[in-house]
């Protein structure tokens, strides 16, 4: 409610899409204004239940259906995520670039699984067997935010996702694209922060991604 506060206060005119609030439109019409406000006040809620520190804050800006400035806040690193379209990406100040891995059996890869995978399991655990098998290790962190941030940070080689929301990949999807990866869906298309699938690369490994998820 903080965030969104300050946000009607300065931009009024401007949408709001927010997990926590479930404010689809604070203040606007969905298409009163050019401007969209994507915001996730706490991405990895049940980590963050559990007392588990791997969760964060997200904010990104939509202009005109394109997301143009992100951020990420993980308190518990005390590390500031931040993009500009066409300005680069940034950790705490630092540039950001991807790895540079080139083979898909040495990449650490990244995932996460839907909330409600035991009643819609959506090839979810057919996936993550695959990329066990054909990468050198796969994590699951448990916040889609941070998952991403770390593809552009270096940490991890690439990342893929089924039933997203867009508050959980706004701004990590363009950190990753101004970090110097790929982001596409699971066919290879552009993605969207309204699809359903994502997948995010170093770009080097990013065809041999889509062929093992093709698999299934």
């Amino acid at each position: 409610e903080k965030i969104i506060g300050i946000i009607k206060r300065h931009y009024p005119n401007h949408a709001i899409l927010a997990e926590e609030s479930g404010t689809s439109a604070s203040g606007a019409s969905s298409t009163s204004s050019d401007y969209k406000w994507v915001i996730d006040p706490l991405d990895g809620t049940t980590n963050f239940l559990h007392g588990l520190p791997i969760f964060c804050v997200t904010i990104a800006v939509e202009y005109k259906g394109e997301i143009v400035a992100g951020v990420v806040y993980d308190p518990n690193l005390e590390e500031l995520y931040t993009a500009e379209k066409g300005a680069g990406a940034y950790c705490n100040g630092k540039r950001m670039k991807v790895t540079a891995t080139s083979e898909l059996i040495n990449s650490l890869l990244v995932t996460g699984f839907p909330y409600d995978i035991a009643k819609n399991p959506d090839n979810a655990v057919e996936h993550f067997v695959n990329f066990l098998m054909e990468g050198q290790a796969v994590r699951r962190l448990g916040s889609a935010a941070l998952d991403l941030s770390y593809v552009a940070a270096s940490r991890f080689d690439g990342f893929w996702e089924v039933n997203l929301n867009p508050w959980d990949m706004a701004a990590g999807l363009l950190f990753v694209q101004e970090a110097g990866g790929k982001v596409t869906d699971f066919s290879g298309a552009p993605s969207s922060i309204y699809k359903k699938q994502v997948l995010a690369s170093n770009g080097v490994i990013h065809e041999a991604m889509l062929s093992v998820l093709k698999k299934v």
